[in-house]
């Protein structure tokens, strides 16, 4: 490596000229395979690299207890669509699901509460929230809750914009809440308009 630094070489530090086309002809493979598997989506998620420039904060996590397993919050969040039986067995192996929170790409935060409350499942939003999960203005919208609604927008007007999981709004989620949300969807519709398209898993009334 000194002698690279002498010599003005262009190899990477770290990387001496007798390893070098080793590691050229594995970055050759990587670059072919990666160009083979182009249309091929990853196996799991891929962490974005920090954009960086700014001073990290003088506080340092101590991290004495291990994280709750992502493909276990991945799961449970999945199962909060639509399982409620899963979605108990899950949360009584780990009571810490209860709140985590999966980022399925570009910053799409989805917990369990809010996947069963944008999927119009007030069963397992019922329990979920029983259990002390933290409610938030797109449940309560489909929840039916109008006070709630209310203070939120009297509180913020501008989040009458705001996007739930998968950038549902609050007008998608009044929806699907059925005949116990139609005052909060009257109330939205009145504050702003949408089109509202018709919902295709909602049961036919």
């Amino acid at each position: 490596m000194e002698d690279e630094k002498r010599q003005g070489g262009s190899v990477e530090p770290g990387v001496s000229r007798r390893d070098f086309p080793v590691a050229a002809g594995g970055i050759a493979l990587a670059a072919g395979g990666a160009a083979m598997a182009a249309d091929t989506p990853p196996a799991g998620p891929v962490e974005a690299p920090s954009p960086g420039g700014y001073a990290p904060p003088k506080f340092k996590p101590a991290w004495k207890k291990p994280q709750v397993n992502r493909g276990l919050a991945q799961d449970f969040v999945i199962y909060a669509h639509s399982d409620l039986k899963m979605v108990e067995e899950l949360l009584a192996k780990e009571p810490a699901l209860l709140n985590a929170s999966v980022d399925w790409g570009g910053g799409d935060w989805e917990t369990a509460l809010g996947g069963a409350a944008h999927m119009g499942r007030r069963d397992i939003v019922t329990f979920l929230l029983s259990k002390g999960s933290r409610i938030d203005m797109f449940c309560a919208a489909m929840l039916g809750q109008l006070e709630v609604v209310k203070a939120f927008l009297g509180l913020q007007p501008s989040l009458i914009d705001a996007k739930g999981p998968h950038g549902f709004s609050l007008h998608f989620h009044a929806q699907v809440g059925g005949k116990d949300s139609e005052k909060v969807l009257d109330y939205l519709q009145s504050v702003k308009k949408l089109e509202l398209k018709p919902i295709p898993f909602l049961p036919k009334s």
